[in-house]
């Protein structure tokens, strides 16, 4: 089974398998902060491709922080069926605290800028890899709000069951994963270089990726 060096040799061998797409105007890199950053940014210097991330952050059950019952982002939010007994005031509010959140990370990392429109695009949705890919599916939903044509993923790693899960979300028309492990226990045992991606880097990439992009962003 296969070991990636880092991300960044993740991102490179990922935009091979995605070579069909280089230079199509009709196409968007979304990933998800912070890990998924430096994958996707090298997918979309070696496509020519724009980037962007979806911001977006769980809502926990008000017992367990840690139990998803929703997803936010700036403009849209889900709810799963763990959220129909959970009171519509504690999701009001923890709604609007999501998004104050969000709204900071935005200004963060993107300034004045404006999101890049989603609508009749093919996404590629890129992250480092996933475990349960819970995280990945809530993005995807909120990601199909915007209409896109269709939907791409691209993963490094993730074990069978998270594949089959993902595969099953109905805008999803493909999933690319280089190594579906048997014996999968956390994303990080396939990188020998793992280490956690910070604002900074995140920023630097997003600037970068706009700087190269062929178009103005």
């Amino acid at each position: 089974m296969k070991m990636f060096a880092n991300r960044k040799e993740a991102g490179k061998l990922l935009a091979e398998e995605l070579s069909e797409f280089k230079n199509n105007i009709n196409v968007v890199i979304v990933t998800i902060p912070k890990g998924g950053v430096p994958v996707a940014y090298e997918i979309a210097q070696k496509l020519n491709l724009p980037l962007e991330v979806v911001l977006s952050k769980k809502i926990g059950h008000p017992t367990n922080k840690e139990y998803a019952i929703g997803a936010v982002t700036l403009d849209n939010e889900i709810l799963t069926e763990a959220a129909e007994n959970v009171s519509q005031q504690y999701i009001n509010k923890e709604i609007e605290h999501i998004r104050d959140v969000l709204k900071a990370l935005h200004k963060r990392y993107h300034g004045n800028m404006t999101p890049l429109e989603l609508k009749n695009k093919i996404v590629i949705l890129v992250d480092d890899g996933v475990a349960t890919g819970n995280t990945l599916i809530s993005s995807i939903a909120l990601i199909a709000q915007q209409e896109p044509l269709k939907i791409i993923v691209g993963l490094p790693v993730a074990p069978q069951s998270a594949i089959d899960k993902i595969k099953n979300q109905a805008l999803v028309d493909t999933v690319i994963c280089l190594e579906i492990p048997q014996n999968f226990r956390a994303v990080g045992q396939f990188y020998q270089d793992f280490k956690p991606v910070d604002d900074i880097i995140v920023m630097d990439l997003l600037k970068k990726a706009c700087d190269n992009y062929l178009q103005n962003c």
